[in-house]
């Protein structure tokens, strides 16, 4: 049975697994904030259910059917989160718990309504692309602004929509998808990398610069 703590799980273990292949029990219960024990147990259900292969010790990954799941989940996410930033002008360290609670309950009707209202977004407010209709997913290559040399330059793709108080912050230093920046200098030792955009300079801790996801320029 497909219930909402399912959805919560194979969201979970897709977006874990984007960012660095197999998912542990341990990144799954920091993710969904649940004991490691009830994860152990949903993980086995999962197995079962034939929705992740799970080997012990060795973490867990979707299977097609899982994946499947996961990505209509994460579009119906990503379109709520679009149509409340746009349509009821909602700030983008807003839309994310909405979303949470509107991504189980959208009907495939209201689905395409919004998709249409919307003019077939395909990212949403935060940059992160939105799987089409048919479950394809886009996967431009990236790179962590923590990542630059000083001197490179970029165009801000998308920023990790899990933790508003991060949101608010960029949002006031005008740090959004598709706006440029210059890395003026990167400090050894973990120290912030200090960027430019629209002729301000802000100094960014490393945490921080690599929650933002960047287009290199030629």
């Amino acid at each position: 049975m497909q219930t909402q703590a399912v959805e919560d799980y194979l969201k979970a273990i897709y977006e874990l697994q984007a960012e660095g292949g197999k998912v542990s029990t341990t990144e799954l219960s920091e993710r969904l904030q649940v004991a490691p024990a009830s994860v152990t147990g949903m993980v086995k259900k999962l197995a079962t259910m034939k929705l992740v292969v799970h080997e012990p010790y060795q973490g867990v990954e979707l299977t097609p059917s899982g994946e499947k799941i996961a990505l209509e989940v994460v579009r119906h996410h990503r379109l709520v989160e679009s149509y409340l930033a746009e349509s009821l002008g909602v700030s983008w360290d807003k839309v994310h718990e909405e979303a949470d609670r509107w991504e189980h309950v959208l009907s495939e009707e209201m689905e395409d309504l919004m998709d249409d209202k919307l003019g077939h977004p395909t990212t949403d407010p935060h940059g992160a692309p939105i799987p089409s209709r048919d479950g394809t997913m886009p996967n431009p290559e990236l790179r962590r602004l923590s990542e630059l040399e000083p001197g490179e330059a970029a165009v801000i793709a998308e920023v990790s929509d899990h933790d508003a108080e991060l949101l608010r912050y960029l949002g006031d230093l005008g740090l959004f998808p598709e706006v440029e920046v210059h890395v003026l200098s990167s400090a050894p030792f973990e120290g912030p990398v200090t960027i430019k955009t629209n002729g301000d300079e802000h100094a960014l801790g490393r945490e921080v610069a690599g929650h933002i996801l960047v287009q290199p320029l030629p």
